[in-house]
């Protein structure tokens, strides 16, 4: 199986503090993988690290590979790693149609500006894109009359739109209902059907679709496990996890904590 990541002794700083410390991992493409921590464990300045947002400390030991290579122009990295923040769209997204929106991911823009060139082909795969996403019926309608379930879909539906099938989830299910969690988290497990390798960052344990079968868990800048679902997942890891106790129970493939 092609390498996707592979970083080795990455530390990173925000501001005057260290935040990522000591951070090895090996993530293969196709994997489906989700990475479980408290607020402020760095999960997001992981994700950060890997779309080259964040960068390492300059130390010897240090290597960060994706996708095989070490250096990247981030416009043609952007076009091939499919990221979804836990934000609604922003401004510049809620006049835009919802076929618009996808063909954005072309071009990592916020909306589809005068100088921006679309082609048939890529009017051709973000048709596509809506029909794998199940939202053929959104392409015409402006994102900002959406509901948040909607919106979330066409957004992934854009970070795939370019991307060679790799989607970056930062808590994808923040801002909705329990409705739109459900249709949220059929789709993943679809696109996972599909061969869409997924790296989720969630701290709810429902989000964790029966076809994750890894989880990495975060503490202090630090990732404290990797393994197997089945070896992670049970009430006393949780619970010193998150410092707090938790009960665990599983149904229908998920599992759910309180």
């Amino acid at each position: 199986m092609a390498n996707f990541l592979h970083l080795q002794h990455v530390n990173v700083a925000r501001g005057n503090a260290t935040v990522l410390h000591d951070i090895n991992l090996q993530i293969n493409a196709g994997e489906h993988i989700a990475i479980l921590g408290p607020n402020g464990c760095g999960k997001s300045t992981l994700i950060k690290t890997i779309t080259c947002e964040c960068y390492p400390l300059a130390q010897p030991e240090t290597r960060v590979s994706i996708f095989g290579r070490e250096r990247w122009d981030l416009t043609e990295l952007k076009k091939r790693l499919g990221v979804v923040s836990s934000d609604l769209p922003g401004k510049p997204f809620l006049q835009t149609t919802g076929v618009d929106a996808i063909l954005t991911g072309f071009f990592s823009s916020s909306t589809l500006w005068p100088n921006l060139t679309v082609t048939s082909d890529m009017r051709a795969r973000a048709t596509e894109v809506l029909h794998q996403i199940d939202a053929a019926s959104l392409a015409a309608k402006p994102v900002g009359e959406m509901s948040a379930g909607q919106q979330r879909r066409i957004m992934i539906g854009r970070a795939l739109a370019a991307s060679a099938g790799m989607l970056l989830l930062d808590e994808p299910s923040n801002a909705l209902d329990l409705a739109a969690q459900t249709d949220l988290r059929n789709l993943l497990r679809k696109l996972a059907q599909q061969g869409t390798g997924i790296l989720l960052i969630t701290h709810h344990i429902a989000d964790i679709i029966p076809e994750i079968d890894r989880i990495l868990m975060m503490q202090n800048g630090r990732i404290t496990a990797d393994g197997p679902k089945s070896h992670l997942l049970n009430a006393a890891t949780l619970s010193d996890l998150f410092q707090t106790h938790v009960d665990l129970a599983q149904r229908a493939g998920y599992f759910h904590a309180w």
